[in-house]
């Protein structure tokens, strides 16, 4: 009579660890939804940074093809002039 129990109870205890390992080991589902947030995340990131990478390397391109470009950043960042030009600022 005890030997008709025991597959039953070794059945169980099967299941017990098994539905454990789902919910809570090792590639549980909160694992993996925790992955795929961190996924998404980056994803985004990696959108961002190839936005700017792009925007960089266009103005790279700029600045290898022509001066105009230089003379630009010139004027605009460092306040620089040509010579016999006058600077003058205006306040907004």
């Amino acid at each position: 009579m005890r030997a008709r129990f025991v597959p039953p109870i070794v059945l169980l205890l099967l299941l017990a660890v098994l539905q454990w390992q789902l919910w809570n080991g090792r590639g549980s589902v909160r694992d993996v939804a925790q992955l795929q947030t961190k996924l998404t995340d980056q994803k985004e990131s990696n959108a961002k940074a190839t936005i700017t990478n792009e925007r960089l390397a266009s103005e790279v391109n700029d600045l290898k093809d022509g001066l105009e470009m230089v003379e630009e950043r010139a004027r605009a960042e460092l306040g620089m002039v040509k010579p016999n030009e006058v600077f003058v600022q205006i306040a907004h």
